[in-house]
C-alpha cells in the first residue's frame, strides 16, 4: 500500500524560507512531485524528481527559488524567497513508474497536504 505524508509547512514572513518534506512508502524507486493549490484554483505543478537516477524538473515559475532533492528516504522541497503568492496547500504525489513527468494525471497517490502561509 502506497502512502505519502508531508510535513514542514507553517507561517513565514515574506522573503523567508521553508523546507517541506515528504515520506513515501510502498513503492520502489518512484517519481515524487510537489504541487500546490489554493481555493478555487487548479493544482499547480512545482517540481518533480526521480528516485531512479535523481533527475529533476521544475515549473518555470519557481525554478529559481525552489529546490527539490532526495535524501535519507525523504523527498524535500526547499522554498526560498517566499512571497505572499506562495501561500497555498502543498502536496507531494507519487508516480510508481519512476519516469519523470509533470502531468498531474500520472500521479496516482497523494499526501494530505501541508499548509504554507506567507505573511506580507
Amino acid at each position: 500500500q502506497v502512502q505519502l505524508e508531508e510535513s514542514g509547512g507553517g507561517l513565514v514572513q515574506a522573503g523567508g524560507s521553508l523546507r517541506l518534506s515528504c515520506v513515501a512508502s510502498g513503492a520502489f524507486l518512484p517519481t515524487i512531485a510537489w504541487f500546490r493549490q489554493t481555493p478555487g484554483k487548479t493544482r499547480e505543478f512545482l517540481a518533480v524528481i526521480t528516485w531512479r537516477g535523481g533527475a529533476s524538473y521544475y515549473a518555470e515559475s519557481v525554478k529559481d527559488r525552489f529546490t527539490i532533492y532526495n535524501a535519507q528516504k525523504l523527498t524535500y522541497l526547499q522554498l526560498d524567497s517566499l512571497t505572499h503568492e506562495d501561500t497555498a496547500t502543498y502536496y507531494c504525489a507519487l508516480d510508481p513508474s519512476g519516469f519523470i513527468s509533470a502531468e498531474v494525471a500520472r500521479f496516482r497517490y497523494w499526501g494530505q497536504g501541508t499548509q504554507v502561509t506567507v505573511s506580507s
